[in-house]
């Protein structure tokens, strides 16, 4: 009797553990809103360059699409997605522009030009010091992306190094391709 009591507890064990391992899978799937919802438009939002001067986004936002990722110096999620972010902007940089904004944790401005200096990126840097950025996209960590087209709502958002911007890109440009057409 007692045999079969531990064979039953080793058995719940594994499939406690089964059931723990898959949850975090489980409320991915139920999530598909990752930061500011699909179809809002951030709020307007001045940050910094990486000389510490103001810069609003609207100087980009409304314009024609925006791809806008947080990152940071120490991310390791962010150097495997850059692969993607450089095949994107090769392939619709002159379509689009590429902000790389750098959030304000565990690294300062200095951090940041030192790096850039090392392992130069083709893309604008700014500068979230104060956070204002990373509330008005609710952006949720690092490599978080949010796509937006030309009228400045929000088209993507995405989080992790397997992100498809090129289909991201593509859905952002599809009214620019309208309005041309008119």
């Amino acid at each position: 009797m007692k045999g079969n009591g531990v064979k039953g507890r080793i058995k719940a064990w594994w499939v406690m553990a089964a059931l723990v391992l898959a949850m975090p899978t489980l409320v991915e799937a139920q999530d598909d809103v990752v930061g500011i919802p699909v179809g809002a438009t951030p709020p307007a939002v001045t940050i910094e360059d990486l000389d510490g001067h103001p810069v609003a986004l609207s100087r980009w936002v409304g314009k024609k699409p925006v791809i806008v990722e947080f990152w940071a110096t120490w991310c390791p999620i962010c150097a495997e997605l850059l692969p993607r972010m450089e095949a994107a902007r090769k392939k619709y940089g002159d379509r689009a522009e590429f902000l790389v904004i750098a959030v304000a944790v565990n690294q300062s401005t200095s951090t940041v030009r030192r790096h850039l200096a090392r392992h130069p990126m083709p893309f604008t840097f700014l500068w979230d010091g104060n956070g204002a950025a990373v509330r008005a996209f609710q952006a949720p960590a690092t490599s978080y992306v949010a796509v937006l087209d030309a009228k400045g709502n929000v088209v993507y958002t995405g989080i992790g190094a397997d992100q498809d911007l090129d289909t991201a890109l593509a859905r952002a440009l599809v009214p620019a391709r309208r309005i041309r057409r008119n």
